[in-house]
């Protein structure tokens, strides 16, 4: 199985650059060629190879952050990574710290997520594509795949970082960011982040059956702290910047990891939990 894994990078803001230097690309296929029943992709994928691990990039955003959070589609990026052949993705993602203990900098796996968005599409099965017929209620414990996280926990480990084990993404719409007794709320609810892109992404990436994980950097305190400057856009990229290195670092490593370990079971069980998970009578 090992030779079979090829794993989905979805890079954040700032991070195509970075990691597609670290890397050789052996091909490229345009937006145009990666449309699928969904639309199209962010971005060009960019095909390659990290430790013997075919690897495919993609950049959320598109090439110099064309797509807001809203504007971005989702299922189009999954849909083309899953038919690229990934059996993973590793997703990086800028948040902002709702807890005293996350500073900036700081990287965390989350295990779960309240998804506060409004105008996205949510799931694959809604009669857009023959692909995914039916009616899908896709469970969502665990929501992100726990194995594969912890690939990224044991990759901060081998190279000494202190990546953060867990934690709750809150996901808003956008583009704005919160106000004040918005950020105060999220805090209340049990959020340790808060961003705009997890969801529908996490959700997205488990119905089309792919091994999805991601690393998560605070770059900011979103406006609930007192003693801090409130959020803006040109600090959050700067505070990202300043640790694209390190986020490129650990994925490096994960994919490394990923290659190494043997992943067939978990993937017929993701496959055997989405089709037990349809309830649409087969004729």
């Amino acid at each position: 199985m090992a030779n079979k894994i090829k794993v989905g990078i979805i890079c954040g803001s700032g991070l195509g650059e970075t990691l597609s230097k670290s890397f050789n690309c052996s091909s490229t296929t345009s937006r145009e060629n990666a449309k699928n029943d969904f639309g199209y992709p962010s971005s060009d994928l960019y095909h390659g190879c990290i430790h013997g691990v075919n690897v495919v990039l993609l950049a959320r955003h598109g090439v110099g952050h064309v797509f807001s959070p809203t504007g971005v589609n989702y299922r189009a990026n999954i849909e083309a990574l899953k038919v690229a052949g990934c059996t993973h993705i590793l997703a990086s993602t800028a948040c902002g710290s709702l807890i005293e203990d996350i500073g900036r900098g700081q990287l965390v796996v989350p295990d779960n997520f309240i998804d506060r968005t409004n105008s996205r599409k949510g799931t694959f099965y809604d009669g857009t594509s023959a692909k995914y017929s039916g009616v899908c209620h896709m469970p969502m414990e665990p929501a992100f795949d726990p194995r594969t996280s912890n690939t990224l926990l044991k990759a901060g480990k081998n190279l000494g970082y202190n990546l953060r084990k867990g934690g709750t993404v809150i996901t808003i719409e956008g583009p704005r960011f919160s106000s004040k007794a918005e950020s105060n709320a999220l805090r209340i609810w049990g959020g340790h982040l808060v961003n705009m892109t997890i969801c529908p992404e996490v959700f997205l990436a488990k119905e089309a059956g792919l091994l999805y994980a991601a690393v998560a950097m605070a770059t900011d305190y979103d406006c609930w702290k007192e003693t801090e400057d409130t959020v803006h856009a040109a600090d959050v990229l700067v505070v990202f910047r300043q640790n694209v290195d390190k986020i490129t670092k650990v994925l490096l490593e994960a994919v490394k990891i990923i290659g190494c370990e043997d992943w067939e079971q978990d993937i017929l069980k993701l496959k055997d939990l989405i089709e037990s998970s349809n309830v649409t009578t087969k004729k």
